[in-house]
């Protein structure tokens, strides 16, 4: 087989829908216990003091801003002041919309139409930005359940300052812990990373071939870690932390040569609160040149990465109205939470999308029986309400990263225990609305979700193989001359590694998508062993060890 021929296609596999894999339990997240005990501490005051004035009837407007505590647990605390202040900034936006409309419109179907285009671009807005966990569906479900709240124009701005007074305490509460260890975030990501390249590296000596698939997890902790340390503003610290990240990366490249057991000591040094591990090698200095050439290039616009997120908008925006449409004509006269459930529901393709609807009916199904196990406790006091909304909440974030479902199991019964606030309710009626909206939310956002396709999805793996042939070009190039650049042939390793976990992101993204064309499958391999074989060289070439050492460069 020639280099030069076009590779076929690969015609695409039968589609199949899994009930029983999307509900398998994952490890927990390192930091599981952190933003669970944020929010404790976010919810748990603003409502006692509610509590105690007897305005419990305002603790959903509290929530709004308390919830932003749930995000930017794994940013450096500089970014995650940003990031949480945005966040409250767009909660507190949406709540707005979602009051006046609620203040002003006349009937229930205005209502779902305006929630489901608040959720669509609650869901674009949140993927361009990548703010992470738990993304849209915390903004979603507030500005949904507000839409359909008893409202009245002279009532919003004082409901305004409650969320934004709750929203500054939740900033708080976030940034608190940087008192405490100010580098947390950024030393955890490094130590994840080299603890997936030490994985991957034990990995690649059981197999002289692995697939570029088992490759991809520890390609992905690596870029996450870097986008992590480019975002942190000690430059002490960050320069520690990047040459260790660097022979993670390095370890990428020449698993071979990688001594797992000396990167997983390195991470174990990372997790507690003792000085960063010195990594001393001649080449060090050119190796972060490409570092700080990533921290001066420009950032895409916001607008540019809006653009391929439309059609993920647009099932949002269209499984959210039917669902809500749909749900009203079955007679439910608060349909928010049909609405919540499809938006809920749209990852980055199909499959995963099918895959978190059987992880949302599951988990909101058992957090409904959860609910009616505890909502007679719940009407017997305030403060036992109060409690157990705090405990759930503190239980939904504990368990969320196990899996999605299991997390549910705990959002169902704290998101109706909140609709308890204001007044007492018929549970039995309240349950039916609530498992009729789940099984109405789930079925009619993943038909929306089917109807709504992505074709874009193959463009953007054309993109990408292209962005890697050019990189490896590049890198190629360097290597074939006489005497390269140190800087620049770090910059080019750094570029094609990049490229590489891009473009295995991308492909995995878009191979469960449906009804598209078929995927290079031939090209795509072709790419990423020939970018792999490139790095090697590379790293041959700088002379660089994943265990710290270096050698002198040989040519």
């Amino acid at each position: 087989m020639t280099l030069d021929r076009t590779p076929a296609p690969t015609a695409p596999r039968p589609r199949r829908l899994p009930l029983t894999t999307p509900l398998h339990l994952g490890r927990p997240s390192d930091i599981w216990f952190k933003p669970a005990l944020s929010v404790v501490a976010s919810v748990a005051p603003p409502n006692l003091t509610l509590l105690a004035l007897g305005r419990l009837d305002l603790a959903m407007y509290t929530m709004a801003g308390s919830l932003c505590a749930l995000y930017a647990h794994n940013r450096p605390y500089a970014a995650r002041a940003r990031v949480l202040a945005w966040v409250i900034l767009g909660m507190v936006g949406g709540l707005a919309v979602a009051l006046l409309t609620a203040s002003l419109a006349t009937g229930a179907v205005v209502l779902v139409t305006v929630g489901a285009l608040l959720a669509a671009a609650q869901k674009a807005l949140c993927d361009a930005t990548r703010v992470g966990p738990p993304g849209n569906v915390v903004l979603t479900f507030i500005s949904s359940a507000s839409l359909f709240a008893p409202q009245t124009l002279a009532q919003v701005p004082g409901h305004l300052a409650l969320a934004l007074a709750a929203g500054a305490w939740a900033w708080l509460v976030g940034m608190a812990p940087g008192l405490l260890r100010p580098h947390g975030p950024e030393r955890r990501a490094t130590a994840q990373a080299l603890n997936a390249s030490a994985a991957y590296a034990e990995a690649h000596g059981a197999d002289d071939h692995p697939h570029p698939r088992h490759r991809a997890p520890a390609a992905a902790a690596v870029q996450a870690a870097w986008q992590t340390l480019l975002a942190a503003r000690a430059p002490r610290t960050r320069r520690a932390l990047e040459g260790l990240l660097v022979r993670a990366e390095v370890a990428l490249a020449a698993p071979a040569d990688t001594d797992p057991g000396r990167l997983r000591a390195w991470a174990r040094e990372l997790t507690g609160t003792g000085p960063i591990p010195q990594v001393h090698d001649p080449a060090a200095a050119d190796e972060l040149l490409g570092v700080d050439a990533e921290l001066a290039a420009p950032v895409r616009s916001l607008w540019r990465r809006l653009g391929p997120l439309a059609p993920i908008a647009a099932r949002t925006a269209l499984g959210c109205a039917l669902a809500g449409y749909v749900s009203l004509a079955l007679g439910v006269g608060r349909p928010y939470w049909a609405l919540v459930t499809a938006a809920s529901l749209y990852q980055a393709n199909l499959a995963l999308t099918w895959s978190r609807g059987v992880q949302r009916v599951v988990g909101n199904l058992l957090g409904v029986l959860l609910f009616a196990a505890v909502v007679p406790l719940a009407q017997v006091s305030q403060v036992l309400l109060v409690l157990l909304c705090v405990a759930f909440n503190f239980g939904a974030e504990a368990l969320m990263g196990r899996n999605y479902w299991l997390g549910s199991v705990c959002v169902t019964p704290m998101a109706l225990l909140i609709t308890e606030f204001a007044r007492t309710q018929e549970p039995g009626q309240l349950i039916t609305e609530r498992v009729l909206d789940t099984l109405v939310g789930a079925l009619v956002g993943f038909l929306a979700a089917v109807a709504v396709t992505n074709r874009r999805s193959g463009d953007r793996v054309d993109h990408a193989l292209t962005a890697v042939e050019r990189a490896r070009e590049r890198a190629a190039r360097l290597l074939a001359g006489p005497a390269p650049a140190p800087a620049a042939l770090e910059s080019a390793r750094r570029s094609l590694t990049a490229a590489l976990a891009d473009l295995r992101a991308t492909v995995d993204a878009a191979s469960g998508e449906w009804w598209q064309r078929a995927l290079p499958q031939e090209r795509v391999v072709r790419a990423e062993q020939a970018g792999h074989r490139t790095l090697a060289a590379t790293v041959r070439h700088q002379g660089l060890h994943a265990d710290g050492k270096a050698e002198g460069v040989r040519r």
